[in-house]
C-alpha cells in the first residue's frame, strides 16, 4: 500500500506541533481537576476515566497544557530514524537531534536513566507522579536509541540508551520464583505485568548484545523465563497476575512477541521460539475481523483503539510476507476508519462513535511508529517527506 500522502501530512503536524500535545491521561495535570479530587484514589481515577472517555476535547478550559510525553519523543526518534534509513540521515538529521534535546531534559531521577509520563496518575494499584519511571516508557525509548545509533551512528543516542540498564537492575523491584524474575512496572509498585517485563528484558538483551555485558545477560534470560512460564496454552498471556488483571488484549499481546522477537533476533532464548510462534498464531487469528478490523480485546471488538491496529501493522510488518496480506487489511481500515485528512490519527473508535480528539503520544506517535515500520519492511519509499533543514 501507498502510504505516502498519510505519512507526509502526519509528519508536517507532529513537526508544526513540536512533538507536543494532549494526552487521553493528562486529566491530573488540570489544577482544576488536581484539586478537585482531595487527593483521594477513587476521585483521581474518576477524573481520568472522565476525560479519557469524554469525545470533545475541554483540556483547554481547564487549565492543562499541550506538553511533551517522553514515550511519545521516543516512538517520534524511532519513526525518524526509520525515515533516515529509507532516505538517508542527512534529511532527518535536525528531527532527531531535537527529539534528543528533548528525550535528554525529560529523563527521570532515577539510576542511570529513565522515562515516566509528563502528568501524575493513578491506578487501582498505586499513585505515580509525574516523570517516575517506568519499565515500559524506559525500554521503549531505549529501542529507539538503540535504533537511532544504527541507523544514524549518533554516539549521543547510544550514550543515553546504555544507562537504562542501571535504571531497570537498580530501581525496579523483583517478583521471585526458584529461577526466574518478574520487573515490576514503576519503582513504587510491584505488580506482575507481563508486556512491562518483557519489554525490560528485551532491552536489556539488546544492551547485551551491544555492549558484551554478559551479566545483563542473564537478567535478561530470567526475567524472560518468567513471563515465558506463564504463557496459556493457546498462546496467549493475561496482562498480569492479579484478578483485576486477567484479560488478554491485542495491543500488550503485541508488544509481548515484539520483545521475545528481540531475543530470537541477537541467537538467545531459542527453546521459546516454538511458544514465540504460538503465540503469532494467537495473535493473528484472534485480534482481526476479515476486512482488518482491528479488536480490543480477544472476545471483544469496541472500542477499537490506535494502538491496536498500530502496533499490529508494526509487529507483523516485520513478519515478513507470511502475515503481509493480514498487515494491508488492519493498515487499510487504520486509515479509513482513524485517520483524518488534516493530517493526524484519532483516539478511538466506538460501535456507535468515534472519539476524534488528535493525542499526541497515543495517536500520532503511534501511527507514526506503524506507518514508519511499515515503509521500511515493505520497500515502501515515500520521496516526499522530506525534513526541515
Amino acid at each position: 500500500m501507498d502510504v505516502t500522502p498519510s505519512l507526509e501530512k502526519l509528519s508536517r503536524y507532529i513537526e508544526n506541533s513540536d512533538y507536543a500535545g494532549y494526552d487521553p491521561y493528562d486529566a491530573l495535570n488540570s489544577p482544576v481537576l488536581s484539586a478537585l479530587s482531595f487527593r483521594q484514589k477513587h476521585l483521581r481515577i474518576g477524573w481520568m476515566q472522565v476525560m479519557r472517555r469524554l469525545p470533545l476535547n475541554i483540556r483547554p478550559l481547564l487549565m492543562i497544557k499541550k506538553g511533551h510525553n517522553p514515550k511519545g519523543l521516543g516512538l517520534f526518534l524511532w519513526g525518524y530514524s526509520k525515515l533516515s534509513k529509507i532516505h538517508g540521515y542527512d534529511i532527518y538529521r535536525p528531527q532527531v537531534r531535537r527529539l534528543l534535546d528533548l528525550l535528554d531534559t525529560c529523563r527521570s531521577d532515577c539510576t542511570g536513566h529513565g522515562w515516566g509520563y509528563n502528568f501524575d496518575w493513578q491506578s487501582l494499584a498505586f499513585w505515580v507522579p509525574k516523570y517516575t519511571p517506568t519499565i515500559v516508557n524506559s525500554s521503549f525509548i531505549g529501542h529507539a536509541l538503540l535504533d537511532t545509533w544504527k541507523i544514524t551512528g549518533e554516539q549521543r543516542a547510544l550514550d543515553m540508551a546504555v544507562p537504562i540498564k542501571d535504571f531497570i537492575l537498580n530501581n525496579l523491584k523483583r517478583t521471585k520464583d526458584k529461577k526466574s524474575f518478574c520487573f515490576s512496572y514503576t519503582p513504587v509498585d510491584q505488580l506482575v505485568v507481563h508486556n512491562a517485563n518483557l519489554l525490560g528484558a528485551s532491552l536489556l538483551i539488546r544492551l547485551y548484545d551491544e555492549t558484551g555485558d554478559n551479566s545483563l545477560r542473564e537478567v535478561a534470560l530470567q526475567s524472560l523465563d518468567w513471563s515465558m512460564n506463564r504463557q496459556n496454552q493457546n498462546g496467549s498471556w493475561p496482562f498480569g497476575d492479579t484478578n483485576f488483571q486477567q484479560w488478554i488484549d491485542s495491543f500488550h499481546t503485541g508488544f509481548n512477541l515484539q520483545a521475545i522477537r528481540y531475543f530470537l533476533a541477537v541467537g538467545e532464548a531459542e527453546e521459546h521460539h516454538k511458544a514465540y510462534e504460538k503465540g503469532v498464531r494467537y495473535y493473528a487469528e484472534n485480534f482481526f475481523l476479515d476486512d482488518g478490523t482491528p479488536k480490543y480485546y480477544n472476545d471483544k471488538t469496541y472500542p477499537v483503539d490506535i494502538h491496536s491496529p498500530a502496533q499490529a501493522i508494526a509487529f507483523f510488518s516485520g513478519e515478513g510476507e507470511r502475515y503481509s496480506d493480514l498487515t494491508d487489511r488492519v493498515l487499510r481500515w487504520m486509515l479509513e476508519n482513524l485517520y483524518d485528512d488534516r493530517g493526524f490519527f484519532y483516539f478511538r473508535k466506538g460501535r456507535f462513535m468515534t472519539n476524534r480528539i488528535p493525542y499526541m503520544r497515543w495517536s500520532q506517535a503511534w501511527g507514526f511508529h506503524a506507518l514508519t515500520e511499515y515503509c521500511m519492511h515493505n520497500h515502501c519509499y515515500p520521496v516526499n517527506i522530506v525534513g526541515n533543514q
